[in-house]
């Protein structure tokens, strides 16, 4: 399993320092100087909420890993010609703007600084952890731009800010280190479905380009075989939740105050899922569709892991019941058919949308070592 994740940083042509133990020092040296990550920062390490030992070198150096900065855009057919129906997007919505972001371009630049009419995105995707994540780049009334640290905290990236130099974490979304600790992006709501079912319900929005300004083998997985539920996660430095098998796949929803993991196994099963978290009502969708961006060497070829979404069940008041039928959700009160997106596309309430709550598909171990008060949704006995 080293080898395969190896291959990405093969183009950098960097030492990965993390396999010979070498990628950060013990005790109170660790604290104050990570070898191999920490020179040329100007980052102030003397304010942090964690220890720097805790963190390693994924074995790229800062900017190893390119963030695009300039982001162009296709037509979602001229993005036919290189992108297969199958193949897994982050699906990002803001007022009427859709966008597409592939994982065939994520998986080599992991960070994408955009802009969504007048909001200021960061477009994340983390492969070790399987998590696609979009955040406001304001913050305190300030606007920031992100790139790739090239260190790792329990496998997850390490972003860092090129105002300030501040380390954020990707999966929360926090600084860790540096001016900004302690303060917090605010997230998008977004969901990784295929990009046929973007094409569908979006025939007019915009795909990103793979005119990035580099040269990547955009459509090869360099982490092959990684997405298996029976191996074990690659440069985790950190305690494994017994609940699950740490490559579990899990829709975590989080709502702020109260999160919850459903394992893959269930939702993928069941294709609808009734809960309350708290005072708040969800169904769970989760309908055929993506590919995982992290199976066979082609990510076209890859297994269906399908497509998620989570939301409110309710419509002007009224609460809806769902049955799956053929990669649509289709309500019980008015017949109405609906996407993995939320929105009817024929019956009584066409066009109507559901409100999204904010959710993401995650291996498990990576959400549990930063969240391990997270419930899990399990079958009933």
């Amino acid at each position: 399993m080293i080898w395969k994740c190896l291959r990405p940083y093969a183009s950098v042509a960097i030492v990965w320092l993390a396999v010979t133990g070498c990628a950060y020092s013990q005790g109170e040296e660790g604290n104050n100087r990570i070898k191999g990550v920490s020179s040329g920062w100007k980052t102030n390490t003397e304010k942090r909420s964690i220890e720097l030992s805790e963190l390693m070198s994924g074995g790229p150096a800062k900017d190893g890993i390119p963030a695009i900065d300039d982001p162009r855009f296709a037509t979602v057919a001229d993005a036919q010609k290189w992108l297969k129906p199958n193949e897994p997007v982050i699906s990002l919505k803001i007022e009427n703007e859709a966008r597409a972001y592939p994982l065939q371009i994520l998986i080599w630049h992991e960070i994408v600084n955009d802009r969504v009419g007048k909001n200021p995105v960061l477009v994340t995707f983390c492969p070790l952890c399987y998590t696609a994540i979009v955040f406001d780049r304001r913050l305190d009334g300030k606007e920031y731009s992100f790139g790739v640290s090239g260190m790792l905290r329990h496998s997850d990236m390490v972003m860092y800010d090129r105002e300030t130099e501040s380390w954020w974490q990707q999966i929360t979304g926090e600084a860790i280190v540096g001016d900004l600790t302690g303060k917090t992006l605010k997230q998008f709501p977004t969901q990784i479905i295929s990009f046929g079912q973007f094409a569908d319900a979006h025939p007019t929005g915009k795909v990103l380009s793979r005119e990035t300004g580099h040269v990547r083998d955009y459509g090869r997985n360099p982490y092959v075989g990684y997405d298996d539920i029976d191996d074990v996660p690659f440069l985790f430095k950190g305690a494994t939740d017994k609940r699950l098998r740490p490559m579990e796949k899990v829709v975590v929803v989080d709502l702020g105050s109260k999160a919850k993991a459903y394992p893959h196994s269930i939702t993928k099963e069941r294709r609808v899922v009734y809960d309350r978290i708290g005072s708040t009502e969800i169904v769970i969708f989760h309908a055929d569709g993506a590919s995982s961006a992290l199976d066979q060497a082609r990510i076209s070829e890859s297994k269906n892991i399908g497509s998620t979404g989570v939301f409110e069940p309710t419509f002007d008041g009224q609460k809806l019941t769902f049955a799956y039928d053929n990669g649509q959700f289709v309500d019980q009160q008015t017949g109405s058919r609906w996407n993995i997106l939320g929105k009817a596309i024929s019956g009584k309430l066409k066009g109507s949308e559901l409100r999204q709550l904010r959710h993401g598909d995650y291996f498990a171990f990576a959400w549990l070592v930063f969240k391990p008060e997270t419930e899990i949704f399990f079958e009933p006995k």
